[in-house]
């Protein structure tokens, strides 16, 4: 399940390292898109989430705007 998680970020956003923090801290391998990196990045999360916000979540078909906002969920669906 966890192959599957990917993370939208930009490397000044606090909630972005946060999950990444959390992510490695807990052995949880993700893929991050940095959206400083790549315009093509922001365009796939306002495509997801009609808002060009991060960090975006993608885990499985679910997608989670903000780590912080959703850290119940989304642990959940990690377990």
């Amino acid at each position: 399940m966890s192959e599957s998680l990917k993370i939208y970020t930009i490397p000044t956003c606090s909630d972005c390292n946060h999950a990444k923090r959390y992510f490695a801290e807990n052995n949880i391998p993700y893929i991050e898109y940095n959206c400083e990196d790549d315009m093509k990045y922001p365009e796939e999360v306002f495509r997801l989430t009609g808002k060009q916000t991060v960090p975006t979540i993608v885990i499985q078909d679910k997608v989670f705007v903000g780590f912080a906002d959703n850290f119940t969920e989304i642990t959940k669906l990690l377990q």
